[in-house]
């Protein structure tokens, strides 16, 4: 069994708020939720108006099954969401 987590760093410059903040990540969490059968977190800079960490987790069976879900996750967002985008980090740890 594979478990692949994917962490995307993001920046929202025009953020005022939490509140703001909060519904841009909804909107990022539904969207990949609606596409893909991943879990999605927010794991890091709660508290901060225009930052945020989301990881997104992905179990198989296969290595490549994992890879190619995170990967297409990845694209998603590149696509969708490329202005908010800093870096993005994968790991693999097989169990």
């Amino acid at each position: 069994m594979v478990l692949g987590v994917l962490k995307v760093e993001l920046y929202f410059p025009e953020n005022g708020s939490l509140k703001e903040k909060r519904q841009y990540l909804r909107s990022i969490k539904d969207k990949v939720r609606a596409s893909f059968n991943v879990s999605v977190a927010e794991v890091e800079h709660q508290d901060l108006w225009q930052r945020s960490k989301l990881a997104f987790a992905c179990v198989s069976k296969e290595h490549t099954v994992v890879e190619e879900t995170l990967s297409k996750v990845l694209k998603l967002l590149e696509s969708k969401y490329s202005e908010f985008l800093l870096s993005f980090e994968k790991e693999f740890i097989s169990l």
